[in-house]
């Protein structure tokens, strides 16, 4: 059997031990049915990387992370007939499969697209999970707009210069023409936001409502949350029926400060569709074709910020400890 070089990780070592990540061999995978076999071009790391590093991997079972990825086309499984052997392809994957550091993976068919043709391999690598994620998040539960039908409701990103927040203030800018601000707390952050589009932006280190309100807001209809401020503070800046959604994940969240203005929330995860193999699976693949098509129309761009050549452990090491600092700005990527 034929193999591949891969990185993997074999324990929850520290970012800093130099054994964090290991190189190894692995066989090439078959495709299932639904599958395609992809020779991953670039990937790019996030922070669901690094939350799994803690708690999987050991030395009999090394497991492989990786999601995001700019891929070829190598084989197709018997029930696929969108994709051809060949096909220059965007995908972010399954929690539950072996990931894209490696040079081959398998990725189900209906959560792929083809990627645009104007991006770069690496630019490419930058935006699935992202872009995604802010899809659902703004287009599947916040119902924000659409991009041919585009609303005047008011948007607020908490975190606006991850990736996620690069993506969602872009997406936002696209499908409604209210107010799209942004929190940052550092000035390179701040000029970061309004690069992507940010309408206006607020330090989310001081109090939202005055900031939101020196601005001309009377609340926001939706809010996405990298990172998720108390109940209270958010209920002071949403709008009566609006809609909270957080991509962090919380243990305590005080939901009867939401009951007054009867606002929902919802905690948000881009895997939920592979992972459980929901009926509307292909949603995820229609949504990140859309996503290239935006793309293409110069109305969302690659958020790329940083990219080193070579997948090996000592690379992948280096791009996981630039994310976990947690003072990324947009994204980084690695090509193959």
């Amino acid at each position: 059997m034929e193999s591949m070089h891969a990185v993997a990780i074999t324990g929850p070592l520290p970012v800093s031990d130099p054994e964090c990540f290991v190189d190894i061999d692995l066989p090439i995978p078959e495709p299932g049915p639904h599958d395609l076999l992809v020779e991953v071009q670039a990937v790019s790391i996030n922070p669901i990387d690094i939350k799994l590093r803690k708690g999987a991997g050991t030395l009999s079972h090394p497991r492989v992370l990786g999601f995001d990825a700019a891929s070829i086309v190598r084989a197709v499984g018997s029930e696929v007939s969108d994709f051809r052997i060949g096909d220059q392809v965007w995908h972010s994957g399954n929690r539950d499969r072996p990931g894209t550091y490696s040079q081959f993976t398998l990725v189900d068919s209906r959560i792929v697209s083809k990627r645009p043709p104007s991006l770069s391999i690496a630019e490419a690598a930058s935006l699935p999970l992202t872009g995604l994620t802010a899809w659902q998040a703004l287009i599947d539960h916040i119902r924000l707009g659409t991009p041919t039908k585009r609303s005047d409701k008011a948007f607020l990103m908490i975190g606006g210069a991850g990736g996620v927040g690069s993506a969602a203030i872009q997406l936002a800018r696209a499908i409604t023409r209210g107010p799209v601000v942004a929190t940052s707390s550092r000035p390179e952050s701040a000029q970061w936001c309004q690069d992507m589009g940010a309408t206006g932006i607020i330090d989310h280190r001081e109090p939202l409502a005055p900031q939101m309100q020196e601005l001309g807001i009377a609340g926001f209809d939706g809010v996405l949350s990298a990172y998720t401020p108390p109940a209270s503070t958010l209920a002071d800046v949403i709008a009566p029926f609006g809609h909270l959604v957080m991509i962090d994940g919380t243990d305590s969240f005080d939901l009867m400060a939401f009951k007054l203005k009867s606002l929902t929330v919802t905690s948000e995860s881009m895997f939920s569709r592979p992972q459980f193999a929901t009926p509307d699976i292909a949603e995820q693949g229609r949504a990140l074709a859309s996503i290239a098509d935006l793309v293409e129309r110069g109305q969302i761009r690659p958020t790329m910020t940083r990219h080193i050549e070579g997948l090996t452990a000592q690379h992948v090491r280096e791009a996981t400890e630039a994310v976990e600092s947690g003072a990324m700005i947009g994204k980084v990527v690695i090509t193959v």
